[in-house]
């Protein structure tokens, strides 16, 4: 499974993947929205493994795939997915994590983002595509508010949000607002083709 976009390729992951993986799961940083004992080399090995495991499922209900540069397939910037198993038929969560080194490319979360909401609109035929984050995560915040997804829920979360006085906010978007908010992008790029 491989969707290419400007400068990454979104790609299954390999073996050769693990190291890359953990050693970013392992930054401090990584880890500042897990739950305490969510985070470290176990979980981190575990997530892996169950990549790999998607990767060969079939028929395939989750896609978590490694974000790499196009001109260095090995270098992992971060991962990213559409995750259906625990979601009503014709919808997918959406998730991205980059890399701590990578934070601050904020261009890098949309592309990435962008390619995943065509790929499960377009090729995967889904009807809404959902997610859910911590409030104190502004970065994901932002890029939910970039594609134009709409706030459904704010919920109190597990007692160790609470503690830090952060809640669980859930978003969706639907097939029809994502055309209508990338319909102006396509329209403008293909008269300025067109000329």
């Amino acid at each position: 499974m491989e969707i290419v976009t400007k400068r990454f390729l979104l790609r299954d992951f390999v073996e050769l993947d693990r190291p890359s993986f953990l050693d970013y799961q392992a930054d401090p940083r990584s880890q500042a929205f897990y739950e305490p004992g969510d985070a470290g080399a176990e979980q981190a090995t575990r997530l892996f493994d169950t990549f790999l495991g998607w990767a060969t499922d079939r028929p395939r209900i989750n896609y978590q795939l490694a974000i790499v540069q196009q001109q260095e397939p090995e270098a992992l910037v971060g991962c990213c997915g559409l995750r259906g198993a625990q979601c009503p038929a014709g919808e997918m969560e959406l998730g991205i994590e980059l890399a701590p080194n990578c934070w601050g490319r904020y261009a890098y979360a949309i592309e990435v983002g962008r390619a995943l909401l065509d790929f499960g609109f377009r090729e995967l035929k889904l009807d809404v595509i959902s997610g859910s984050t911590i409030s104190a995560n502004k970065r994901i915040a932002r890029l939910a508010e970039w594609i134009g997804a709409e706030v459904v829920a704010i919920r109190s979360g597990s007692p160790w949000m609470s503690e830090r006085g952060w809640k669980e906010v859930d978003w969706r978007i639907t097939k029809e607002q994502w055309e209508h908010r990338i319909a102006p992008a396509y329209n403008s790029r293909d008269a300025a083709g067109s000329r």
